[in-house]
């Protein structure tokens, strides 16, 4: 089975769709599936390539922007593209953006299978112009992309039940199908190791620093908690928003409401898996999340994390106690559930095996597996 990804951009660092894309394509290749990906060229010449490259557009005016969110924009080369889909058996979407209404339409042309991953909410984009939760563009836009790509698949991966409530409540057309993008288990399980509240407190947030992640919510908590003068916050990504939220730990440092200087850093794969080892939380703070896998990342390594929950958060599915849960952009709710876990040490250290245990549950292999009948099916209804 030949199947393309097509993706803008497969490569950026810090990027969930971006690594998901690049797990994904390693994991059925190992499967045996010839999976072969359309995407911008990557920057870094001592990188991996796409096997069929596109040049980069440039937005006027926008670039700046869409950089600092770790995005890019492919050319819609159709001589590129009408030769990765006449080599494709099954071409797979990965985002609803021009690039993909070219390669849609080329696809039908060529009578190709077609099937596409849901990985963004249109607030996910209207977040990143600096637009309000509600706001014009999110109807538009989602009806776009449902036009323009998703209509015409036979079948869409959706990385949680949100994601397929919505795409319902959206009528999308296409099969929907239920199952995570999953993620790299160790081979032996992981025994969390038991932890008491130290001198620091050790608080973990992963993800990049951007308006819909919100970590604002979690720099404001610290105005509400008992114990923010024991707390190190750890912020691990980068994004436009790092230099507020630099700003806003200094002057909490300077108020006196911080004690430890909060820090911030971009980190590999193995360096955020010390760092969650280390941390007695986890906090995920996003208002509008796909999936979140970055929160799974974590807790597979027997950390407990604080979650927010909304209508538009698929990563609220991961929690397994109320205490982990707590209503989405609202500092003193989660405040409270810090205080709370810190103050309940031993139920603490309980649940982080539970949440290291139920990781397993989310195993990329599984997910691969559920991803190689998609594509047969959708073969096989292209035969029809």
């Amino acid at each position: 089975m030949r199947v393309l990804f097509v993706c803008n951009n497969a490569f950026a660092r810090g990027n969930g769709l971006s690594a998901s894309v690049r797990v994904t394509m390693q994991g059925l290749k190992a499967h045996g599936v010839d999976a072969r990906l359309m995407a911008v060229r990557n920057p870094d010449p001592d990188g991996p390539q796409p096997d069929f490259p596109l040049k980069h557009f440039k937005f006027p005016i926008f670039e700046p922007l869409i950089y600092t969110n770790g995005f890019a924009f492919a050319c819609a080369d159709k001589k590129v593209i009408r030769e990765a889909v006449a080599w494709a058996d099954v071409v797979h979407f990965e985002e609803a953006m021009p690039l993909q209404i070219v390669v849609r339409k080329i696809a039908v042309e060529m009578g190709k299978a077609r099937t596409g991953t849901f990985h963004l909410f249109p607030h996910n984009v209207a977040a990143n112009l600096a637009l309000p939760k509600r706001n014009p563009l999110n109807g538009p836009l989602i009806r776009w992309w449902r036009r323009g790509v998703f209509d015409h698949c036979s079948h869409v991966q959706c990385p949680t039940q949100e994601v397929e409530r919505y795409l319902r409540d959206h009528r999308f057309k296409a099969e929907l199908r239920v199952f995570s993008n999953g993620l790299t288990l160790p081979e032996q399980p992981v025994v969390a190791e038991p932890k008491q509240p130290g001198d620091p407190i050790e608080i973990l947030c992963i993800g990049r620093l951007a308006s819909e992640k919100s970590q604002d919510t979690l720099l404001q908590a610290m105005r509400y908690s008992r114990y923010a003068d024991r707390i190190h916050l750890q912020f691990a990504g980068n994004g436009p928003k790092a230099r507020h939220c630099q700003k806003v730990a200094a002057r909490l440092l300077d108020e006196g409401v911080l004690k430890v200087p909060a820090s911030f850093g971009f980190f590999d794969a193995e360096e955020l898996r010390a760092l969650a080892r280390k941390s007695y939380l986890y906090i995920h703070c996003a208002w509008v999340e796909v999936e979140g896998l970055s929160c799974l990342e974590a807790t597979r390594e027997g950390i407990v994390p604080v979650i927010g929950e909304g209508e538009l958060i698929g990563t609220s599915v991961f929690a397994l106690c109320p205490e982990s849960l707590y209503p989405a952009c609202d500092s003193r709710a989660l405040a409270e559930r810090i205080d709370w876990w810190i103050e309940h040490p031993e139920e603490r250290n309980r649940m982080a095996q539970r949440y290291a245990d139920a990781a397993r549950g989310y195993d990329v292999n599984d997910s691969i597996q559920a991803l190689v009948k998609m594509f047969q099916d959708a073969l096989d209804a292209a035969k029809r």
